[in-house]
Formats: C-alpha cells, structure tokens, sequence
C-alpha cells in the first residue's frame, strides 16, 4: 500500500512539473543558503582564530604605542615638545623590573623596532623592518627555520652583526640566489646572513595585531641593534621631520602555564604602571582572552546565520503548503471518487501527506547539492576560504522533511474531512 501511495504520490506531482519545481525552490534555497552560509562563517572564523593561535595562547604582549599629544597639557609633553624628541614605550629596566619580578613566565623577548634601507648588491628594501631580539624569538614566536640557523647567545654577548631574513625579506633582496653567508647591509652598517625563515602567513609582530606580516622582517641580535643604530628615530614626513626615542617596541612574555596567563598581564601591568605616570604609551595584549572572545562570537555568529537562512526554509515550508492547498482544491473530485470506492480518511490524509514530503525531501536534496557547490565555487574563484562542516547536512535534510510534514498536515486533513458527496459533485 506504501508504494502505491508513493508511486501515486510521484505521478501527481510529475503532471505539473513546473509547478512541483517551483514550489521546491523554496527549500532548495533554503537548505543551499543555510549549509553554504554557515561554511562560509565557520571558514572566516577558523581563519581568525588560528591567526590569535599561532601568537601563542600562553602568550602576553607589551607593546609601545605612540601616545596622542594633542591637547596634553603636562610638563613632560611640553619638555619633549620643546626638546622636540618624543619619549615614549617601554624602557630596558621595564625589561628588567618584569624579568626580577613575574616568576609565572619562561622566557623573555624584548623587540627592537628600527625602520632602515635593506640592501644587498642591487637589490633593496627602502623601509624595512629590523628588529633586535633574542634568541628566544623563534620558538616563542613560533617560526621556523627554512636554511641556516636563527641568532644565538653568543651573538647576543658579542653584539655580531649576523642577519636572519624572513621568506618574503630573502626573495626581495636576493631572488633566487642562496642568501647564507652574503652581506646585508641595513642602514649603514654591514651584516651577515646567516639564516632564513620559512613563510608565515598575515600574523601579528610589531604593531597592531594580525595586521603584520613576518615575510618582510630582518631579525638582528638586540645587542647589535641598540649599540649599531640606537634609541633614536628620524621620521621624515612631507619636508618635515621628528626625533623619536623607542627603547623597545615590544616585550613579550611567555607563560608557563594557560592557566595563569591572565594574571601574569595583570601582575605585568602593575609592575609597568608603578614606574611611570600613566599607561598611555604601553598596551598589553593576551591572545588567550582574544580566543575566547572569538570563539563566543563564533558561537553567536553560526546563530545567527543559521537563524537568518532557517527563515528562507520557513518560507519554502509556506510555499508547499500554499501549493499543497490549491491541489486539494483541484482534486475535489478525485477526492470524492476515492471516498466513494472505499478509501478511508486516513488514506487520503497519507496520500497528500506523502506528496508534500516528496516536495520537500527532493527540495532537501537538491538543496544539499547546492549548499555544497556553492563553498566549493567560492573557495576555487575567490581568496575566502569556506569550510564544509558534516552535521548542517543531515540536520538541514531532516529539517526540510519536517517542514513537509508540518506544513503538509493541514492541506492533507482538510482532504480527507471532505464531504464525499459534495466532492463528487464538485465542478
């Protein structure tokens, strides 16, 4: 009796295709819209969370900003505007006051930001980043070693002029001749190269975060950099120019345990806060808060897309039963002619059932086929990187035949609760 149903069920949706495919738009669009948005979403927040991961979760950093002089009426802006040297950042016995003072960190990797000419032969980078650091850099920052090997103590304690380029810094300067071992000069001063990273993708260094690549980096020892181009930095601007006095652009700390993380930045704020009038010229960033804020945004945001494409499905589940209401109306008599031969209520509440079932289980289907597509399309054609999850798959599926049943009961009781005698003499 199920398959007959079914077959007929099939046969009466096949005599007006048009209508039955229009009326399955509704949830083909639905289901597609649902699946390929939610992919779409789910791939840009991957994107940014593995971008807060790979600084580090046990990570802080102290940054040195530049603080804004207008309307400041204290004397050490109106000193250093007279003077006309901006002070500002972090200091190397801020440096030494954490190093004395946090028990909670591993290591620590104070950051160096000077900004010279790059070049090597005929190549050159007119503004390049150099930054003086430790040896500890590479595993804090989580880079890697492509050819050669990253700065070591001993070039720390005699202040060598070694270089370690970055991939992007390597290709610019020297194309593709090997690099190990030439001579860099950075500024004025010769340096030899001694390493070069592999490529890393747009992660956060000096600066902002996530807005810095470290392609385009020059590392030197710290040493190096502060007895080679010291404290102060000539920024020339549209035939103007000023005096900046940096001591370190950035510290970062790395802590021994996750756990302990948020308090280790506050302890850090404390310490830096005691030695100084205010925090203007200093933030402290913690990745680990960064990834929890993340991940409940990524949480809401998956809401409501979901939410958004669900009432597309709503829509479709109307459309079927709006349609599902003219059939019965055009069906009257077929109704009553079956009602005559013996079919009982419950047979036509299925039979009509089962068509606003075929409607949207098919709607599902292909509805699957073109939220899958349509990520796969993206990813291929554009720079956004979709991610297809399994589970809105089998979940949009079942929710599309839902919407058929739920949708579908009412056009299929009002059927079946027909007047057999009215419905045969229904014109």
């Amino acid at each position: 009796m199920w398959l007959q149903i079914f077959q007929l069920g099939i046969k009466s949706l096949l005599l007006h295709k048009l209508r039955s495919l229009l009326t399955m738009l509704g949830v083909i669009l639905g289901v597609g819209s649902v699946i390929a948005m939610l992919a779409i979403g789910e791939g840009s927040k991957r994107e940014s969370l593995e971008r807060i991961r790979h600084l580090g979760a046990t990570n802080v950093f102290i940054r040195s900003v530049k603080p804004d002089q207008m309307g400041s009426d204290d004397d050490s802006s109106t000193d250093q505007s007279n003077s006309r040297v901006l002070q500002y950042g972090l200091k190397y016995n801020d440096l030494d006051r954490l190093t004395a003072t946090l028990p909670t960190v591993n290591s620590f990797v104070p950051i160096s930001l000077n900004r010279k000419r790059a070049q090597a032969r005929h190549r050159y980078i007119k503004n390049a980043s150099i930054l003086g650091t430790t040896p500890d850099h590479i595993a804090v920052k989580s880079l890697d070693i492509s050819r050669g090997r990253f700065l070591s103590p001993i070039d720390m304690d005699k202040g060598t002029n070694v270089a370690v380029l970055s991939a992007g810094a390597a290709e610019t300067l020297f194309s593709y001749e090997d690099p190990i071992g030439k001579l860099l000069r950075l500024g004025m001063m010769d340096f030899r190269v001694i390493g070069v990273l592999k490529p890393k993708g747009q992660l956060a260094s000096v600066g902002k975060a996530a807005s810095k690549s470290f392609n385009k980096e020059i590392y030197i020892p710290l040493t190096a950099a502060r007895s080679r181009f010291g404290e102060l930095h000539v920024i020339i601007t549209s035939g103007n120019f000023r005096v900046e006095r940096v001591q370190l652009s950035e510290i970062t700390l790395a802590v021994n345990d996750e756990n302990l993380v948020s308090e280790t930045a506050a302890m850090a704020q404390h310490i830096l806060a005691s030695g100084r009038k205010d925090m203007a010229d200093i933030e402290i960033q913690v990745p680990l808060e960064l990834l929890k804020q993340a991940e409940a945004e990524k949480r809401t945001w998956n809401l409501v897309l979901g939410s958004i494409a669900g009432i597309s499905l709503l829509v479709g589940g109307i459309g079927i039963m709006n349609i599902m209401l003219a059939t019965v109306t055009e069906r009257t008599r077929e109704i009553g002619i079956r009602r005559a031969l013996g079919a009982k209520q419950r047979d036509i509440t299925i039979q009509f059932l089962v068509e606003s079932v075929i409607l949207s289980a098919t709607g599902g289907l292909l509805g699957i086929v073109l939220g899958v597509c349509i990520p796969i399309a993206i990813t291929y054609f554009s720079d956004i990187d979709a991610y297809l999850q399994w589970w809105p798959i089998p979940l949009t599926f079942l929710i599309s035949v839902g919407l058929g049943i739920l949708f579908g009961v009412y056009p299929a009781r009002r059927a079946a609760l027909m007047d057999p005698i009215e419905a045969l003499r229904h014109e």
